[in-house]
């Protein structure tokens, strides 16, 4: 029984979408974020440096992006409530398989491939079913299920350092392989839905179920390019932000603290976004590149500042940059998301979601590996974090080549009545098209 709507039904079942969604971004960005902290127990257990245990986070990374298009593709094919079942099972086998690890290779091959494998089943699914239930209200259902992350940061970073020291690393593997089990029941929530132009058939060949033709639209092009950009620094934080704060003398519960910190600011700022970004006051694309770029900058910040307090302080400099860096990543986070629909369509916005995820694995796979290099060279995790900043407001800037990224030249106002989501975002911004305050005229420039 598929409900068939005229259109994305803006609440109702899609509000259990939204809960489920959050939950799955909880046990995968999330759980990627705080795992951060056993890093230094691998490398002291098996005797390897930084650089070493952070390539099993950085593989976890790389393998749930770069697979990402494989969960689109069958999720298109099959329906996104089986794909992300099978993807939590699979999550926590590579979790389970991790604890018994006899080797860092273990652990690569348990948590980097099985691990990020199940994950790519479960994420793009997940939210492209979520952008599908949506319209008026679409950028806030994202940042409200983006949220997870932050909520699961702030609850498992204090629980994991725990665990670490209770029961070691092996134990606090399979007790997080339990816990990612949960993603299972979350897939059973993903009610399929039937909107118009959806295509008659599930698309044929892997060309075609991939979306790969999505490429050949300028837009999404540059947006592809600058998204690959800043996924090379924006995931660093989620690996070494940790490490970084007990590197500047901060003990075990302190800098899980800074990670607690950064997961709130991180949380509230994409509630507060996702909810700015329906109102229609700014075009998306502009919105996009404003808080990429501060992102890139708070993320210098975290390099640069020192830690004010000594030993037995709390870290008072590092904790407010660290929550300057959740804010502005976390109204970074939606907007990536929220502005799929205007580039390629409804119909094909899993794929693009399975497309962006894929294009920060580049990133995601050799960002926290060159940080840290950097730290095993340099002595800390400095020059990490100004390197990581800078590629972020790179890509930012890229984004400014989007339609409605920049203000042009004449005065004008948006069409009285939104028309459909054709896959293409005009000159005239696409988010005031979708204003929840019904028809108005908003103000904006084109030549």
């Amino acid at each position: 029984m598929t409900p068939k709507p005229d259109g994305p039904p803006d609440g109702g079942w899609g509000w259990v979408v939204a809960a489920a969604a959050f939950a799955v971004n909880g046990l995968s960005y999330g759980l990627l974020r705080s795992l951060g902290l056993a890093l230094p127990d691998f490398a002291e257990h098996f005797d390897r440096t930084a650089q070493d245990t952070a390539w099993v986070s950085a593989l976890a990374l790389a393998v749930q992006q770069a697979a990402s298009p494989v969960g689109s593709a069958l999720s298109t094919r099959w329906g996104a409530r089986p794909v992300v079942m099978v993807g939590g099972i699979l999550t926590s086998l590579g979790f389970v398989f991790s604890a018994f690890a006899r080797s860092l290779l273990h652990l690569y091959l348990g948590l980097g491939v099985l691990a990020g494998s199940g994950w790519a089943l479960v994420f793009a699914p997940a939210l492209g079913t979520l952008s599908r239930y949506f319209s008026r209200r679409r950028v806030l259902a994202v940042g409200l299920a983006l949220t997870g992350n932050g909520a699961s940061s702030l609850l498992l970073a204090p629980a994991l350092q725990l665990l670490l020291d209770t029961f070691g690393w092996r134990g606090a593997l399979l007790l997080l392989g339990a816990i990612t089990l949960h993603l299972t029941p979350c897939g059973a929530l993903l009610r399929p839905l039937t909107l118009p132009g959806d295509p008659p058939v599930p698309p044929r060949g892997p060309l075609a179920a991939l979306g790969l033709g999505l490429f050949t639209r300028r837009a999404f092009l540059v947006f592809a390019l600058g998204t690959a950009l800043v996924g090379g620094g924006y995931f660093v934080p989620y690996v070494h932000l940790a490490p970084h704060a007990l590197d500047r003398g901060l003990g075990g519960y302190r800098a899980a603290l800074v990670v607690a910190v950064a997961a709130v600011a991180d949380a509230g700022a994409r509630l507060v976004c996702g909810w700015l970004a329906d109102q229609g006051w700014v075009p998306l694309p502009r919105l996009l590149a404003v808080f990429g770029a501060l992102t890139g900058l708070a993320l210098l910040a975290v390099g640069l500042v020192p830690v004010v307090g000594g030993k037995e302080g709390w870290g008072g400099s590092l904790l407010a940059t660290a929550g300057a860096y959740g804010l502005s990543a976390g109204s970074y986070a939606p907007l990536v998301f929220g502005v799929l629909p205007g580039l390629v369509g409804i119909g094909g916005v899993v794929q693009a979601t399975g497309l962006v995820m894929m294009l920060m694995s580049l990133g995601g796979l050799l960002g926290p590996p060159l940080s840290g290099f950097l730290r095993d060279e340099t002595g800390d995790f400095t020059a990490s974090f100004l390197v990581c900043g800078s590629l972020v407001f790179s890509g930012s800037f890229i984004y400014m080549g989007l339609p409605g990224a920049l203000p042009s030249c004449h005065p004008t106002s948006s069409p009285a009545t939104p028309p459909p989501e054709r896959g293409e975002l005009l000159q005239v911004p696409q988010v005031a098209q979708l204003s929840p305050g019904g028809p108005q005229s908003i103000l904006d420039t084109t030549c």
